[in-house]
């Protein structure tokens, strides 16, 4: 086993050669084998320990076990504790979310903190089984199919082609010591279930199915793979992508025999789950939503547009006319120039002097009026402006206007207001542009 490690480490974790690896050690077998693995193969690694307060006493043994260990070997340790019980009440999670959520905050930090370069968990080819089985159970895609992936972001995991069997071999073999969870004995999990029921009978059935279960991901990953190219390719010809939103073009998106698909591998990612809604959206009325948790995607006329769910209201930004840098929701670029030149939507030419000294950002309200540059001093609505350039509800979300005490300088990205212009008696002249 210490050599099928150290090849997983050369062949897919290199930098753990050189660089320090931060070791997630709970105190159970999987994770005192991954210790031992690093300690055996010379590896420069630290070892982190969260006292989730779970268990009584049992939490605070463990959290001295680890200590232990570290100590007797010179390891650097790391440890922490946590309300878990309170926080996933105050932040409406189930316990084992949670729990995960606090562990790699945590883990994260100590990343940054320590110059670790990743962060290393003991999961095997069971757990991988298990996530499998959930998420079939659940209702998902070949994504959600391919098991635990090998790396996330920082995330590693060399254990990834061991079984369970294994590690309690190699435990076993070199007289390893761990603590024992004993909620891992109890059916009170759905992964426990899996575990203690379901995934013996497979095993049963074939006495290979370990093997036979990483074939199968392989082949589901080759086949996510070939998906997410078609799906790249598609993406690129059909949607627009801004700063604040993606459009999707119903005509194009029609025309693709299994556009549901598509959807599916664009939305999923964003948390959308109400598949039949969005499936039907193409032919809904005008002003149809569906929403997910931190997103939302609207039909409007042609087109899904795809953003996410506004923000509460939020005060005006204000800042003085002499400000050269101004980054608040969008990003505009302020400064004195000799001479105009022609203006467009991401850049305006306004009289300095016409400028109150405190100027404001924010979005706009009913009654708010200008008067657009090249209508002779008309003015008109400001929701009427919105209506003719046929914006979505979205979109008027998204827009923000440029003050001069009450009166609108620029709906900003669209359209100037007259009163600002540069004229013939203009001494000073200033130019704002808007970054993307």
């Amino acid at each position: 086993m210490l050599l099928k490690f150290q090849k997983n480490i050369a062949e897919h974790f290199p930098d753990c050669v050189t660089q320090k690896t931060l070791l997630a050690v709970s105190a159970g077998i999987d994770s005192m084998v991954l210790a031992d693995l690093f300690l055996k193969s010379n590896l420069k690694f630290g070892i982190a320990h969260c006292n989730f307060n779970l268990r009584a006493n049992d939490s605070d043994q463990d959290q001295i076990f680890v200590n232990q260990y570290c100590t007797a070997r010179n390891i650097p340790f790391f440890t922490t504790r946590f309300d878990t019980k309170t926080f996933a009440k105050d932040s409406k999670l189930s316990t084992q979310v949670a729990a995960r959520k606090l562990r790699y905050t945590y883990f994260y930090e100590l990343l940054d903190k320590e110059n670790f370069t990743h962060i290393a968990t003991a999961h095997h080819i069971d757990d991988s089984i298990e996530t499998f089985f959930i998420n079939l159970a659940r209702g998902t895609g070949i994504a959600g199919l391919t098991g635990i992936p090998l790396t996330n972001d920082k995330i590693i995991r060399p254990l990834f082609n061991f079984t369970k069997k294994e590690i309690e071999n190699y435990a076993q073999e070199h007289q390893l010591t761990w603590r024992e969870d004993a909620s891992n004995a109890t059916n009170a999990y759905v992964r426990n279930k899996i575990r203690h029921h379901l995934t013996p009978i497979l095993q049963e059935l074939n006495p290979s199915f370990s093997e036979a279960f990483q074939q199968t991901i392989k082949n589901l990953q080759q086949a996510q793979s070939l998906i997410d190219d078609a799906s790249a390719m598609v993406y690129k010809q059909i949607v627009t992508d801004t700063t604040d939103y993606k459009k999707i073009n119903i005509e194009l998106l029609q025309k693709l025999p299994n556009y549901r698909a598509y959807l599916y591998q664009w939305l999923q990612p964003l948390g959308f789950t109400a598949w039949e809604d969005i499936y039907n959206l193409p032919t809904a009325e005008t002003g149809k939503v569906v929403y997910a948790e931190h997103y939302q995607i609207l039909k409007n006329r042609s087109e899904l547009i795809v953003a996410p769910k506004k923000l509460p209201p939020m005060e005006q930004y204000e800042f003085k006319k002499d400000t050269l840098d101004v980054n608040f929701h969008i990003k505009l670029l302020f400064c004195k120039v000799a001479t105009t030149f022609h203006c467009t939507n991401k850049t305006i030419f306004v009289d300095d002097e016409k400028l109150s000294e405190t100027l404001v950002i924010r979005t706009w309200k009913a009654g708010d009026i200008f008067y657009p540059l090249g209508m002779n001093g008309s003015s008109k609505k400001v929701s009427k402006f919105f209506k003719d350039e046929k914006l979505s509800r979205i979109e008027k979300e998204n827009t923000w206007l440029l003050c001069s005490g009450t009166e609108i300088v620029w709906i900003v990205g669209m359209r100037q207001d007259e009163r600002f212009k540069v004229s013939n008696t203009t001494k000073t002249i200033v130019q704002i542009d808007l970054v993307e």
